[in-house]
């Protein structure tokens, strides 16, 4: 901590003693680093306009972040302005770098307010560097009106004068109310109860419908085995090869295998699963009585 204190003064020191440009000598300068990619223009630009990056990310220290990230997120917009700058447009290089900056140190402020994405929309934006603020107004004027606001009533009021839908202001008070906990903390306080991610449900599937199922496969592939065993020598052949392959032979090659017509073939394989059907049919019937 100490040691970011020095560099933020370093910074800001090494900002206040740089030069003041002249909108001539800035122009030229930027078109110096536009036309030839003069680095030494760039690095010059980039230094006398450091003390505004610097100024711009103080505005942000209330949201918790350290200032010397603040002021490195504030010159990486710098640098982005200075990329992006049209010295001929006739404005001033300070008008233009100020959205640049301001820009790069909300989304870092934003992506590190909390682990869960607060958001990147520009409605999400503007609640979550205005939402307090508005709420604060809206809530001392209706003290001093001597009304007592709801909840809702408070949300509708702030998303009508950001501009902003309800729903948006709904969810960034949320977000904005509550701070990130551990799921694998303690719900007990002295830290020997079950930790919090162990009262999350499972959204798979329940253990006992698990269960169930794999007893239902196991009975059905025993019924299946049963049922095949009632079979002759030839008609589980057939069937094996064209039911229970992953790629199931033709009737014209177990034809020829078997000195059979692939005709004949045919009847046997719907003789067979006939068979097999009747046999299943026996044991669903079974297992329906004896449960009734």
């Amino acid at each position: 901590m100490a040691l970011d204190m020095t560099t933020d003064a370093i910074l800001s020191r090494q900002a206040r003693e740089a030069e003041l440009l002249d909108a001539e000598t800035e122009i030229r300068l930027a078109r110096a680093w536009r036309d030839q990619h003069d680095e030494a223009a760039l690095h010059r630009l980039i230094t006398a306009y450091m003390r505004l990056a610097i100024s711009m990310a103080s505005r942000f220290r209330r949201y918790g972040a350290p200032m010397g990230d603040l002021i490195q997120e504030a010159g990486l917009g710098l640098m982005k302005a200075a990329e992006k700058f049209d010295p001929d447009r006739g404005v001033r290089f300070s008008t233009y770098a100020v959205w640049w900056i301001k820009a790069s140190v909300q989304d870092y402020v934003m992506r590190n307010w909390s682990m869960v994405r607060t958001g990147s929309t520009s409605n999400q934006k503007s609640l979550f560097f205005n939402m307090r603020r508005v709420q604060a107004q809206i809530e001392r004027e209706a003290e001093r009106e001597g009304r007592e606001l709801s909840r809702p009533e408070l949300h509708r009021m702030i998303a009508a004068e950001i501009g902003v839908p309800l729903r948006d202001v709904e969810m960034m008070d949320g977000r904005l109310s509550g701070s990130d906990y551990s799921l694998n903390a303690t719900q007990a306080s002295d830290g020997e109860g079950r930790e919090w991610i162990d009262a999350i449900a499972d959204e798979g599937t329940p253990p006992s419908e698990l269960v169930e199922d794999e007893y239902d496969r196991a009975l059905l592939r025993d019924w299946l085995a049963k049922a095949m065993e009632n079979l002759t020598p030839r008609e589980r052949l057939i069937l094996r090869e064209r039911k229970m392959r992953e790629r199931p032979r033709t009737l014209e090659s177990l034809g020829d295998e078997l000195r059979l017509s692939k005709e004949r073939v045919r009847q046997i394989e719907v003789a067979a699963l006939g068979k097999m059907r009747g046999l299943l049919e026996s044991r669903t019937k079974e297992l329906h009585d004896f449960l009734v």
